[in-house]
């Protein structure tokens, strides 16, 4: 099935599609799959994706200007240099059940966002900024956090189980009760300007 603006699109899957630059406004995608697809450079402006699921999908660089996300999930996506924060995310919704398994978000930013129980599996996180975010109680466990930025980050209750190569300053950042694995934890202490001996 043809993507175009202004439509309204339920149950419908999407498979194997190639829409490299596609331009699409105002339109809604309701409980929708899509597999296999190649959205690379698209714009999507003032879309709802609702209940939505990305598998295997490339939608790197897209942008995302005042488009809507609830209940969506990415697996195996490849999802880099996305500026998060151009989306619109209502502040009646803290929690928009975003969900994204062994995808790749480098260079992406969540800066000033308000995202509560996200949810990141396995994924790569080169370089993205996660800075003035408020994602408290999220999960992000396996992650590859190298270069990614926090500072007066709330990341309380956040579990970050086997996750590695994040940079924290513990001084900058709120993160009572969130979860580290044990020898990720030392990195924590970098911050403090202490030496740590054997």
């Amino acid at each position: 099935m043809k993507i175009e603006s202004n439509e309204q699109y339920f149950e419908v899957s999407f498979d194997k599609q190639v829409l490299l630059a596609l331009n699409i406004s105002d339109s809604e995608f309701e409980d929708c799959e899509f597999n296999d697809c190649d959205f690379s450079s698209a714009v999507f402006a003032r879309c709802k994706f609702l209940n939505c699921s990305f598998n295997c999908c490339n939608l790197s660089l897209i942008k995302i200007p005042y488009s809507r996300f609830f209940e969506v999930s990415f697996a195996e996506c490849k999802l880099l240099g996305i500026d998060w924060t151009r989306a619109y995310w209502p502040s009646f919704h803290l929690d928009s059940e975003l969900k994204f398994s062994k995808c790749i978000l480098n260079d992406s930013s969540f800066f000033g966002l308000t995202l509560n129980e996200l949810k990141f599996d396995q994924c790569k996180l080169h370089e993205v900024d996660l800075r003035d975010g408020d994602f408290s109680n999220s999960s992000m466990i396996y992650c590859d956090f190298t270069n990614s930025l926090f500072m007066h980050t709330n990341l309380h209750n956040v579990d970050f189980s086997e996750s590695t190569n994040f940079n924290i300053d513990v001084l900058e950042n709120k993160i009572s009760k969130a979860k580290f694995s044990r020898f990720e934890a030392l990195s924590l202490l970098s911050s403090l300007d202490i030496d740590l001996v054997d």
